[in-house]
This record gives structure tokens, sequence and C-alpha cells, in this order.
């Protein structure tokens, strides 16, 4: 029994030397290390032995396994460095070439206008004020100098939630709002940026949805001329330098006097050309000085402070700005045509 002992071993070694891969490595070791392998086979003919004879078998079968066992965990982990090795030298990542060029998005043309127009004014002095968009008649109307049965609330078709509440129409409430939380105090300068609603037809120039930038300054010594100056840097520094404007005497109930500002074409540059109808102008923003019954609601005293306010579009200066002919483009979500605000 011992020969033959030997004698695996001697095959069992000849035979793991050619092993070629993996798999003809665990077909050996069940070959001859398996329950039903020739090992196992030998060894179950010890119990015709000699008691003698059984422990120097039991050895040498001990030793045969070992050197067979040996054997084959030196090609398991031969074969498990060569993969790794394999797969480090084909999934090795080049970090020197170029990657993969993600699409990115871009800041959308209206709330690219609106950071604009904050840049603007913040820079000439003006804070960021925002206020809710589900707003109080009294806010909304009243403490602009809109009491109800006001012919004028029917420039505003609104939506009302309640007879008391209602979707704001202008960010102007924004303003009264700041001028009571002030308390007083003054100077006043701010910009009031939101949405606003209004029970508009949807076409090219209107939507019920749209976004407002409104502007208030209150303090002492406050003139029609501070408000023109600012309307001009602000229009030169939105539009260029060669931009004019030009006040229209207009009404509106929170202002008196109120005005229409105009800017100069940007098509034409004011010589007159189809976008203008041939005028040279273009409508841009109302304002005018703030109405000393407006200054009473905020907390003011309309004989120690005046102020003037304005108020613009932002989807308006943004078709002025981009040459666009359809304010519906801002909402439909078109790649193709928010794409092209990626490249400014």
């Amino acid at each position: 029994m011992k020969e033959r002992l030997e004698a695996l071993r001697t095959e069992a070694l000849q035979e793991l030397q050619g092993v070629a891969n993996p798999q003809q490595l665990n077909d050996l070791r069940v070959k001859y290390l398996g329950k039903k392998g020739a090992l196992t086979e030998i060894l179950r003919g010890m119990g015709s032995l000699s008691a003698e004879e059984r422990p120097i078998i039991g050895q040498v079968g001990n030793d045969v396994r070992a050197s067979i066992e040996s054997v084959i965990n030196e090609k398991q982990e031969t074969f498990l460095r060569e993969e790794t090795e394999t797969r480090l030298r084909e999934e090795t990542i080049d970090v020197t070439l170029p990657g993969n060029e993600l699409p990115t998005g871009a800041v959308h043309p209206l709330n690219k206008v609106v950071q604009e127009i904050e840049d603007i004014f913040v820079g000439l002095g003006y804070t960021v004020a925002e206020g809710p968009e589900v707003e109080t008649d009294y806010y909304n109307f009243e403490a602009l100098n809109l009491p109800k049965n006001h012919p004028a609330r029917d420039m505003q078709d609104s939506f009302y939630i309640t007879d008391e509440i209602l979707m704001r129409t202008q960010t102007s409430p924004v303003q009264v709002r700041t001028m009571k939380a002030m308390n007083g105090k003054f100077p006043v300068k701010i910009i009031c940026p939101g949405k606003v609603y209004r029970r508009d037809d949807d076409d090219a120039t209107h939507s019920f949805q749209f976004n407002q930038i409104e502007g208030l300054v209150v303090g002492p010594n406050i003139r029609m001329s501070d408000l023109k100056g600012t309307l001009l840097q602000f229009v030169q520094l939105m539009f260029g330098k060669q931009a004019q404007i030009r006040l229209r005497p207009s009404f509106f109930p929170f202002t008196e006097p109120s005005a229409e500002v105009d800017v100069t074409c940007s098509q034409c540059g004011g010589q007159g050309c189809r976008m203008c109808k041939q005028t040279g102008w273009l409508e841009i923003l109302g304002c005018g000085m703030v109405h000393p019954r407006v200054l009473e609601m905020g907390g003011y005293d309309p004989n120690e402070v005046t102020g003037f306010a304005f108020g613009m579009g932002v989807e308006r200066i943004a078709l002025l700005k981009y040459g666009i002919d359809d304010i519906r483009h801002f909402y439909t979500n078109d790649q193709r045509f928010l794409n092209q605000f990626g490249r400014m």
C-alpha cells in the first residue's frame, strides 16, 4: 500500500505540473483528494492492515495529501496572481486621456436677466427684498392707494383665493411690507424681484404668470430727477452706453406724478424699424414719485420724506435684450431655445 501511495504522489504531482487553468486544477483536486478520489480509495484498504502497519501507512497517506495540497495551493495562488495582473492591465485607466463630456445645463434666460438686474442695482446701493406670492388684499391693493371698488383695480384682473387673499398681481406689496418693517426709518433703497399672477390669456406678449422687479427709494429730498438719473444708469448698464430713455406722463394709483419709460430701440438704434413700429422707442417700465397716501400707509410722514418707485417685467427686458419675439419661448422648455443661453 505504501508503494501505491508513493506512485499516486508521483502521478498527481506530474499531472499538476501540466495544469493550465483553475478549472483543470479543481478537476485534479477532486480526482486525487475528493471524497471519491484516488487517495481516499487507497486509504480505505487500511482496515486490512495489521495494527503495527496502520500508523505507518496513515503517516504516509498524510504526507501524500500534504504534498498534493501544497502544489495545488501554490497553483491557486499563481492563477489568482495572474488573474489580478491581467485585470489590472486590462482595466487600467489612463488619466491623461480626455474624459467623456457630460451635457451641462445653463442658467435660464429669465434668471440670467434677474441676476443681471440685481447686480446692477446692488452696485447702486440697493438691497434685495422678498415677500409672499400669496398676498392679502390689504397689501396688494389697499396699502397701495387702491381701496375696494377703486376702478383702477380693473387694470389687474386677479386670482382671488378668498375675498381677502389672492395671488399677488405685482411685487409692490413687498415695498409696503418693507416700509412698515423699517418703522419710519430711512433711507429705504430696495428692489423686489419675484413672480406675479394676473388673469391674462397667454399670447406672444402676455402670460398669467410672469416675473417682475420693482424698486423703491424713500428719504429726504428725493426728486423726479433722481428717478430719471437712476433709470438712465440702469438702462445704459443693461443695454449699452448708447441707450437713452424718455418719460411719458401716465397714471398709476400708487405714484404721483407717474410716467411710462421708453428706451431707444435696440434693433435700429432709434432710427425706426418694424420692431419699434417706426417710432425708435420701446416701452420698458413704469415709474413715478411715491404717492403721499402710500407713504402714510407705510408709516412715513410725506411732509418729511419723499420717494420714487419703478416696476418692470423681467420677460419684457429679456425680450428686448435678446431680441426674442414670443414670451412663450421662456416657458416651453425647448432645448434648442434654452441651449443658446449657455454660451452667453
